[in-house]
């Protein structure tokens, strides 16, 4: 890929070299991969952590450069866009009508979009659901066996290109309704509540011990976190302000979607 991410930081650098075929066709061929999965815009390193290819999302924003606003079509369904509708799934893979996602999006086998969207450069993983009206914006990587809610917005993220995208690791469970923005990171078999709002400043609060323990832009693994609010001091007086709290902690014995559930149930967590 070194050959490749050159081209795509010279014309980054210099957009009018997108005027010769070599550039031209290296933009192109960044979508096409990661149309097949065959590359991300953010992936995990043996460390747990994760590293953001800013050239990957260079060469997005590069290709909207290159592409002109036409009439497209997706069966009986037409659209004037700058990206087509993706073509080419997994034969495992289920989009139930009128569910889209973009063309250098990726749907890895076994998942179920439904009537929702996912954009350009995000990655879905195995046997996920994306359940209705939920959204998966640009760039977001979600992991394998995700159950992303009726009505979720997770959010999108190309400028700068070296900011992270947002995660939702292996397993987790998204809530309906919630809104996870700005590169928040959703750990492993998290449970996120319903309704519940994750920005990069949003305090997470763990309540589950004798002292509250905050985290920001990072929700642990296995945490439980509904909608919570806290209080703090205006001039004009004292007021509620909303944060995230951590109420609990799903266990290997939670993994099973029944079991998930009656867990839920007894924490009182909406979903």
């Amino acid at each position: 890929m070194e050959e490749l991410s050159s081209l795509i930081e010279a014309a980054w650098k210099e957009p009018t070299l997108l005027s010769q075929p070599l550039y031209k066709e290296a933009v192109e061929e960044v979508i096409q991969k990661l149309d097949e999965g065959k590359l991300r815009c953010a992936s995990p390193q043996p460390t747990g952590e994760w590293i953001v290819h800013e050239w990957v999302k260079k060469a997005i924003l590069l290709f909207f450069r290159l592409q002109r606003v036409e009439s497209l079509t997706a069966g009986d369904l037409h659209f004037r866009d700058k990206v087509p509708p993706k073509q080419q799934y997994p034969p495992e893979v289920r989009v139930v009508p009128p569910g889209i996602a973009r063309y250098g999006s990726y749907l890895a086998p076994g998942v179920v979009l439904m009537p929702g969207y996912v954009n350009i450069g995000a990655y879905v993983g195995e046997g996920t659901m994306i359940d209705t009206w939920a959204t998966v914006g640009s760039c977001a990587q979600v992991g394998r066996g995700v159950h992303i809610s009726g009505g979720v917005g997770i959010g999108g993220v190309l400028e700068p290109p070296q900011a992270r995208p947002v995660i939702i690791e292996d397993g987790a469970f998204i809530g309906s309704r919630s809104i996870i923005v700005e590169g928040v990171r959703v750990g492993e078999k998290a449970v996120i509540g319903a309704g519940v709002i994750l920005t990069a400043s949003m305090p997470i609060i763990d309540v589950t011990g004798t002292e509250p323990k905050e985290y920001r832009g990072e929700v642990p693994p296995r945490a439980v976190v509904i909608s919570g609010m806290r209080e703090k001091v205006f001039p004009a007086g004292r007021f509620g302000v909303p944060c995230a709290l951590i109420i609990g902690w799903r266990r290997p014995e939670h993994d099973e979607k029944l079991a998930l559930n009656a867990l839920l149930r007894k924490m009182d967590v909406p979903v």
